[in-house]
């Protein structure tokens, strides 16, 4: 398994990710059940958006993982950047 961060870049329509935000956390919270998701949240400061820490077998597989995502399917994300993560220390590098 590969650990990949992932940026979410947020839209503008604050109003709709509210709406849709019980949802994607519920999906979120699924995918942390599920050992893939290792950790989340949203920046607190800067452009709005989130880091998602994630385990897939390759990026294919997480991309296709990430359009599972309520703001995904909502269109809420104005950019998604994956990056692979060696992690070399710390809690999840004993869990990779």
């Amino acid at each position: 398994m590969t650990t990949f961060a992932v940026r979410y870049t947020y839209d503008e329509r604050a109003d709709v990710r509210d709406t849709v935000r019980p949802e994607h956390r519920a999906w979120l919270a699924q995918q942390a059940e599920a050992g893939v998701l290792l950790g989340s949240g949203p920046f607190v400061d800067g452009d709005p958006g989130a880091l998602l820490v994630l385990r897939a077998d390759d990026e294919p597989a997480l991309r296709a993982l990430l359009t599972q995502d309520p703001f995904a399917r909502e269109g809420l994300l104005a950019a998604v950047d994956v990056r692979a993560w060696d992690v070399v220390l710390g809690p999840w590098a004993a869990s990779v």
